[in-house]
């Protein structure tokens, strides 16, 4: 796990709200937050941290977030970089800065794959039920991608393999069939 995160906000449909935050590169979700109502972005940012810092073990040492979060509340560590914020980074600090923007696609899959535009379980605890399945959902679905690539490789790999193979095997195999007639 890397320890930068993104942080993004997305409003159920009946007046919850879900704060994700999701790794840099790979674009795994690490946490999956409902919040009562709608709480304005930057109050919602330490929770959202914290409870991907319970999952993961590991304190992010920069967090990016887009401009909703101005006049945060988090007060750890980990810097918060904003989008639109230019002076004093790195060459490095400036790439993740714009891949910040990976989590509105990762949202929109989560809403269109994952169902998180409607939640049919009631109450505080059925949304925050339903954003921890669909942020569950969501990372299995990455995961059966990648290994689905993986598998596709070694089959491409392992089939010139067995052609080899197979030739040889038929050669012999009409020496045989030629010989017992």
């Amino acid at each position: 796990m890397t320890s930068y995160d993104w942080i993004g906000q997305y409003r159920y449909e009946f007046g919850a709200k879900v704060g994700i935050a999701t790794t840099n590169r790979e674009g795994l979700v690490l946490a999956a937050k409902s919040f009562e109502g709608n709480p304005y972005d930057g109050h919602t940012l330490s929770d959202t941290v914290a409870q991907a810092a319970q999952m993961t073990g590991v304190d992010p040492e920069r967090i990016y977030a887009d401009r909703g979060y101005r006049g945060h509340n988090y007060e750890g560590e980990a810097s918060v970089m904003l989008s639109g914020h230019k002076r004093g980074l790195s060459p490095q600090m400036k790439r993740e800065l714009k891949r910040r923007s990976a989590i509105e696609a990762t949202i929109g899959h989560m809403k269109t794959d994952g169902r998180l535009d409607r939640n049919f379980l009631k109450g505080q605890t059925g949304d925050a039920i339903n954003a921890l399945l669909v942020a569950a959902g969501h990372n299995m679905r990455l995961i059966l991608n990648a290994l689905a690539f993986w598998l596709a490789w070694i089959m491409s790999v392992t089939e010139k393999t067995v052609k080899i193979v197979k030739t040889d095997t038929s050669r012999l195999m009409i020496r045989y069939q030629t010989s017992m007639a």
